[in-house]
């Protein structure tokens, strides 16, 4: 079972930002700027491109409705997005706050944002989200 799956079955915490039936979306415990988030499909499905069309569109509509959020939220010029998926084997979008090229660089230092604050973050972009 991966961390998202554990995070998913509310095994072990997070700083939650939007669910529905198909997806998850909550912030990065290792940030590389504030607002840092995945969105995740709820189906364990390791590579992305595995996901069937219908689960890889709702993916990047849910993605999309999330990043708006983030930007409602977190002043930066724009969101930026990634996908890896080689550290954790569950398909996932980094949306990442961003108002240089450099600041989506992934060998940058990981932020250490206290959990008060991260909660409050977690909070302005649920808030932002369901206002969407």
């Amino acid at each position: 079972m991966t961390i998202f799956e554990k995070i998913i079955s509310d095994e072990i915490p997070s700083y939650k930002i939007a669910e529905d039936d198909n997806y998850i979306a909550f912030l990065d415990a290792f940030p590389l700027k504030k607002g840092h988030t995945l969105v995740v499909p709820k189906e364990p499905v390791d590579y992305i491109f595995d996901l069937d069309d219908t689960s890889l569109s709702g993916l990047h509509i849910f993605s999309k409705k999330v990043a708006k959020a983030i930007e409602a939220s977190i002043p930066c010029k724009r969101i930026g997005t990634a996908v890896i998926g080689l550290e954790v084997p569950h398909t996932h979008i980094h949306l990442i706050p961003i108002n240089e090229v450099g600041d989506i660089n992934f060998s940058n230092p990981k932020l250490k944002i206290e959990a008060n604050r991260m909660i409050e973050i977690a909070q302005g972009i649920a808030s932002a989200f369901s206002s969407l």
